[in-house]
């Protein structure tokens, strides 16, 4: 079985970045699977997620194509908005192809 069990190329795709770039990312990461628990990620953690940069990540919060909230003066991206995020990608990709 592959060290990546993931669909990586598919991946990597969908978020517009290099594989190579997103496999370097995984393998920095080794097997830390990060807190489960936390249904609040602050903009790194959820762009770390993605495997993508924070200024990226900055920019889809700020046009609304991820959804967060803010605590106080704390910015806070619920968990499960990440996998919306790819799925609604994925929708997109799936839609520009058939056209």
């Amino acid at each position: 079985m592959s060290q990546f069990p993931l669909p990586v190329t598919q991946i990597a795709q969908l978020l517009g970045v290099p594989e190579e770039a997103l496999r370097a990312l995984m393998a920095e990461r080794g097997n830390k699977p990060g807190d489960p628990t936390l249904v609040g990620l602050t903009v790194e953690e959820a762009a770390r997620r993605l495997g993508i940069g924070r200024t990226k990540m900055y920019e889809y919060v700020s046009s609304g194509e991820i959804r967060s909230v803010k605590i106080g003066s704390l910015r806070r991206i619920p968990a499960e908005a990440v996998g919306e995020f790819l799925a609604r990608r994925h929708r997109a990709t799936d839609f520009d192809a058939a056209a």
